[in-house]
């Protein structure tokens, strides 16, 4: 009688342990599928989010920002909206960057400021600390209203370190402009004076630039060339006409478009 309850119960081990072999192998081969079958299924997931994203024209989009501080040099007196070289210079920025980028102007000048009205004139704008790229040109209504020339020297660094700040607070997101010389224009004339006192707030002006690793683009020469070639010179005899200003965009582009690469 024991024999044969050994023998049973022998027998039960014997096929509960076939059973339990069976059933392992079975989840095995069962979770071996599945594992496939999803590394297949995300690989062609993936070529088809990659697929959708090439095709998607709103992915790369970008907006680059720009900001323009001055007077009537960038306001562009005398000459068409989009005649001003900060309106030239948007539109040469666009033909050298993809369709995808969209660029932002915002043009913060008037004829006659000075570099004082310029800084109140920010500080009501309220403006925001994210500017891709910041130019300034300032100081020819400093030396013509006959101001103390200590005035620009305290003055314009304060301008260039606002616009660094509003250019992210890069400064080699930053490019000054020199100022033209309207001494060859016919309403300068021809005045050597004035040449002088230009020469002076641009020496300043570079020399400072130069110190602080700032970029600094000289236009002033292509404006001394206003009364050998008038059409340099704006229909009012005094201001850049836009030819001029194509001229100034020419020798800023390069050094935008470098600063605008990422």
């Amino acid at each position: 009688m024991k024999k044969i309850i050994y023998l049973k119960l022998f027998t039960l081990s014997i096929v509960t342990l076939f059973l339990a072999c069976s059933t392992s192998d079975d989840s095995y081969q069962n979770t071996s599928t599945p594992i496939n079958e999803s590394l297949n299924n995300n690989g062609s997931n993936n070529d088809s989010n990659s697929g959708s994203s090439d095709n998607n024209p709103n992915t790369n989009n970008q907006n680059l920002k720009l900001l323009s501080l001055g007077d009537s040099y960038t306001i562009g007196q005398s000459v068409c909206e989009t005649c001003r070289f900060p309106e030239q210079l948007k539109d040469k920025l666009t033909t050298q960057f993809s369709s995808d980028i969209n660029f932002e102007l915002k043009i913060i000048a008037r004829t006659g400021w000075t570099t004082s009205n310029l800084i109140n004139a920010i500080k009501t704008e309220n403006l925001p600390y994210n500017y891709d790229l910041v130019t300034l040109l300032i100081g020819v209504n400093n030396q013509y209203q006959g101001q103390a020339f200590s005035l620009y020297e305290t003055e314009f660094p304060q301008l260039v370190n606002t616009a660094i700040l509003l250019a992210k607070g890069d400064k080699t997101n930053v490019i000054v402009v020199s100022i033209p010389d309207y001494a060859f224009t016919p309403y300068g004339n021809g005045n050597e004076y004035i040449s002088k006192d230009i020469d002076k707030y641009n020496e300043f002006a570079q020399a400072y630039c130069t110190n602080n690793h700032i970029s600094f683009v000289n236009i002033t020469d292509i404006t001394r060339q206003g009364l050998e070639n008038p059409k340099l010179v704006a229909s009012d005899g005094l201001h850049p006409s836009s030819l001029a200003y194509s001229f100034f965009v020419e020798r800023i582009l390069p050094i935008a478009v470098d600063k605008l690469k990422y």
